[in-house]
């Protein structure tokens, strides 16, 4: 990976839906060159997908939690069950499994107070080898989203 790819990346991150074109402009080359670096980049795996982002208070999504994850075992069996039925909660939008204790953070979005209480007591307190959970709301994102550094 050398400069170029990595303007071009940033380029993309600022503005996925740029054409080709836009982006080769924007980079200081020509279509083809451009072209052939943006389709190695998605074939190395540097570039994993495009999407859109969404407002979640949009879309009727205002209660945003961060929940702490403590296991009562950290065996495979347990953690592959516990990280299968995580992924099975569209409301956890992000996942990460930590060194030390807590062993999880999960960042979860739900319509409101009573939505969240729900997930809560049904369904995360009862998913495979949970000991204890712990939760804080966010108060307001200060850095959300933001492009990898180049």
């Amino acid at each position: 990976m050398d400069d170029m790819d990595r303007q071009i990346l940033a380029e993309l991150q600022a503005d996925g839906r740029l054409t080709v074109t836009e982006l080769a402009a924007r980079v200081g080359l020509s279509l083809s060159p451009c072209h052939r670096r943006l389709r190695e980049l998605e074939r190395g795996g540097a570039i994993r997908g495009y999407r859109a982002v969404v407002d979640a208070a949009a879309v009727g999504l205002t209660f945003d939690a961060l929940v702490f994850v403590t296991m009562r075992q950290e065996d495979r069996t347990t953690i592959s069950a516990f990280e299968q039925a995580l992924s099975d909660l569209p409301q956890v939008i992000q996942a990460q499994r930590l060194f030390g204790d807590p062993d999880y953070l999960l960042r979860v979005v739900t319509a409101d107070l009573a939505a969240f209480q729900r997930l809560y007591d049904e369904r995360l307190a009862t998913l495979p080898g949970v000991q204890r959970l712990s939760s804080t709301l966010v108060m307001k994102h200060v850095v959300h989203a933001r492009p990898l550094p180049a």
